[in-house]
């Protein structure tokens, strides 16, 4: 007979084998959604025209896709986290790969594609045209220098870096289109680009070439239309060039001096930020014969001497004019005698320009659209005569010495105005003519003048102005208007019930003045605002806790916020270039770094921030404070979940904090300080994982502190200072209970990967169910007092 220990031994031994079993099925192969991605994956590279190398793939019984030929899986999870198609496929016919195929592999980080569709390009000796922009590639498939049939080749925006191949690319003489831009291309350009003879399109902006650009290259390519470099790093050489704007201040342009004269006549001439001609400091003298361009560029120069008037007088339908940043001096002198009617962009600001502004400004550009004058040293008075450019809808002379008042043909004439910005200026009297006719003024800077004198029907904003808040509400329906700034004056009463009828507006800044009684309700109405700041007034009575229904303050509106100005670019039909690769390249000229953007400043952190163009459209927030506000905080007000600053700080108000405050997910500021708050701080704002600046220092709060941990780890004690009934880290009371905190999880333990934490527990649970009722079984069959008589 068996001895019975011997017998339950046995069983306790398969027991264990069946658990071991259990537990391996789970991670014997990766997951099915991947293993049947995998097998999609398959019939992709297999059909229905091509034959596949992944046949080994789901055959025979290996169902275990982690061990399959290109396969690897991360050991822990089990996904998929490299995978090697190269050569998967043999080509016979035309095919595209869908990119949805690999969305299956959440993990994967390594993918091989190589020679996949290009190995065979070899064979395709009559292709003409081959974009192979934005792919990736980590190398210039070497096929693709036997297609000596190519016209038009891209390869932009793949990465590639390193010396151009010159064996392969001078090979390619029938060339007429050849776009290698946005890579990281390094070196000299190679001279025997003089080889490729038909190339009329030659763009190689955004990569690291250097050294010198061979100075017989441009008489060679005389079929060249369209040349543009955007370089960073080119060192000293001879240039001519259609557009070129240089990201690095060190680059040094000499135009001068050429070995070659130039005999074609330019349409749009670039040279920006490139410390042109450096010794001398002149404009390229080639442009003395140019007589048909209709865009300059040559901005951020270091050009001296007088303003090239002489550009406008040759070139009789130049519409575009930028030479901002640069050293001009001495007056601006206008040929009465001349109209230019293409004229629309007239940019010259950030100069030394002195004297005044001339009257024929109007008669000489009829047609001005924009005009920068901006930061240079004009004086006298603005001329009356620009109240009849009619179609101006931009015009800056900030940042001079104008004074006077301001003409009121300029605000009756203008119309058309959308941005008027004469801050820091000698301006006096009314800010605006009583007779304004501004309806389309999407924002208006009149600060840091001598304004005087009440608010007129239709100003916007002002300076230093007196008085009432005006009812201009004939003014205001469907009003563009997006910024709303009338800080630091004087005005006083009530926050008027129409400012509801500005229904885009965006930003409402009333900070500094004498405002008084409660916020009005119809601020509720504002549905696209984004930033709200009535601090530093008289105001009173609650909060109102309809400002959650203000939809931008929960989900900032993600639109431009810079103001439209005239165009992108100069009238693309004086400058198109058709091409054979289907790439917009009717560019030349792009201003769109010359908006003249939206400025919000608005305190958050505890400072003075200043928020522009399309940076602030995606900044919310709301300060109250220095006010005489009562009541408790409305709990509504945590339901805006996207506000990023909340200043509450410097009034009246009583109650608790609202537990609700957990839900803002998003705040990064928050100020409740200088208040009669009591109650316990809500341990969930511990939750609130972007808060960088916290405070509710000088309230009647009791209780403990949040816990230390996440960002409330790293607010000191002026964030709870002068609460007498606040206890714990990081005050120097201690509370009388217990408030030692277990230290967060660590990192690495506190993260688990979902898909392995599946893994595990939809194997750990069946095992040791199996175990456990296999340990009852055994226990009934194998009772302790058998083994004991047994002895």
């Amino acid at each position: 007979m068996e001895h019975p220990l011997t017998k339950c031994t046995r069983m306790f031994f398969l027991l264990g084998m069946v658990m071991i079993e259990l537990q391996s099925y789970g991670s014997l192969g990766c997951l099915e959604d991947e293993r049947a991605g995998l097998m999609k994956l398959k019939d992709a590279f297999g059909g229905p025209t091509g034959s596949s190398d992944l046949s080994s793939w789901g055959g025979g019984e290996e169902r275990d896709c982690c061990k399959w030929e290109g396969v690897v899986c991360d050991d822990a999870t089990k996904r998929v986290s490299r995978l090697s198609l190269s050569g998967a496929r043999d080509f016979g016919n035309f095919w595209s790969l869908d990119a949805s195929l690999f969305l299956p592999f959440q993990e994967l980080q390594n993918l091989s594609l190589i020679d996949d569709a290009l190995i065979e390009l070899t064979n395709l000796t009559n292709l003409e045209t081959l974009h192979l922009g934005d792919n990736g590639l980590m190398e210039i498939p070497s096929s693709i220098w036997d297609l000596t049939s190519l016209k038009a080749l891209s390869l932009r925006g793949n990465g590639l870096n390193g010396l151009l191949p010159l064996r392969g690319l001078c090979k390619l003489v029938n060339l007429q289109e050849l776009d290698l831009s946005d890579n990281g291309f390094e070196g000299n350009l190679p001279s025997c680009l003089m080889n490729l003879t038909s190339l009329r399109l030659l763009e190689l902006s955004k990569n690291k070439f250097d050294g010198a650009i061979p100075s017989n290259l441009f008489p060679v390519l005389k079929s060249l239309e369209y040349l543009s470099f955007h370089i960073t790093s080119l060192k000293e050489h001879f240039l001519l060039v259609f557009e070129l704007v240089c990201d690095n201040n060190g680059l040094k342009v000499d135009t001068e001096n050429l070995p070659w004269t130039l005999l074609f006549q330019l349409k749009v001439f670039r040279l920006s930020n490139c410390k042109l001609n450096e010794k001398n400091r002149v404009l390229p003298s080639f442009l003395l014969n140019q007589f048909e361009l209709r865009g300059i560029d040559l901005s951020h120069n270091s050009i001296s001497g007088m303003i090239p008037m002489w550009l406008v007088a040759n070139n009789t339908r130049l519409e575009f004019l930028k030479l901002a940043n640069n050293s001009l001096t001495d007056p601006l002198t206008l040929d009465l005698n001349s109209t230019h009617l293409d004229m629309f962009w007239f940019d010259i600001s950030s100069n030394h320009i002195q004297g005044e502004l001339p009257s024929p400004i109007s008669s000489a550009f009829p047609n001005l659209m924009t005009s920068n004058l901006s930061s240079n040293l004009f004086q006298g008075s603005i001329p009356p005569s620009l109240g009849e450019l009619r179609v101006l809808d931009t015009l800056d002379l900030s940042n001079n010495n104008f004074s006077g008042q301001l003409p009121e043909q300029l605000v009756t004439g203008c119309a058309s105005l959308m941005y008027l910005k004469l801050s820091n200026n000698c301006l006096q009297g009314q800010p605006l003519p009583s007779k304004s006719n501004v309806t389309n003024l999407d924002t208006l800077c009149l600060d840091i003048n001598s304004f005087s004198g009440e608010i007129p029907r239709g100003i916007l904003n002002s300076s230093r102005a007196k008085g009432p808040l005006p009812n201009f509400t004939s003014l205001v329906s469907d009003s563009p208007l997006v910024t709303f700034d009338v800080r630091d004056n004087k005005l006083q009463g009530k926050i008027p019930g129409w400012i509801n009828s500005f229904s885009n507006l965006r930003v409402l800044l009333l900070r500094g003045n004498s405002f008084e009684g409660p916020i009005p309700l119809q601020l509720c109405d504002l549905r696209k605002i984004s930033i709200i700041d009535l601090s530093r007034n008289e105001l009173s009575g609650p909060i109102p806790s309809c400002l959650h229904d203000i939809y931008a303050l929960e989900e900032p509106f993600r639109t431009q916020m810079f103001v439209a100005v005239s165009a992108e670019f100069v009238p693309s039909d004086s400058y198109s270039y058709e091409n054979q690769l289907g790439v917009d390249y009717s560019r030349a000229l792009s201003i769109s770094e010359t908006y003249f953007k939206e400025e919000v400043e608005f305190i958050t952190k505890s400072r003075s921030e200043t928020y522009k163009g399309n940076i602030w459209q995606f900044m919310s927030g709301i300060d109250l404070s220095w006010n005489k506000l009562t009541g408790p905080i409305p709990h509504e007000i945590g339901y805006l979940s996207d506000i990023h600053a909340l200043n509450l700080s410097h009034n009246h108000l009583t109650g608790q904090i609202p537990e609700s405050f957990s839900n803002l997910g998003q705040i990064e500021s928050l100020d409740l300080s200088h208040n009669s708050l009591s109650g316990q701080i809500p341990p969930k704002l511990v939750e609130l994982n972007y808060l960088s600046v916290f405070t509710v220092a000088y309230n009647n709060l009791s209780g403990r502190t949040p816990d230390r941990k996440a960002q409330f780890a790293t607010f000191d004690e002026h964030s709870y200072e002068g609460n007498s009934l606040l206890c714990g880290v990081p005050l120097e009371r201690r509370c009388t209970t217990n408030e030692e905190m277990s230290p967060p999880p660590h990192p690495s333990h506190a993260v688990q990967d979902d898909t392995f934490k599946v893994a595990f527990l939809s194997t750990f649970w069946p095992t040791y169910a199996v175990a456990f009722v296999g340990i009852i079984v055994i226990l009934y069959y194998c009772p302790y007092h058998e083994y004991l008589i047994s002895m």
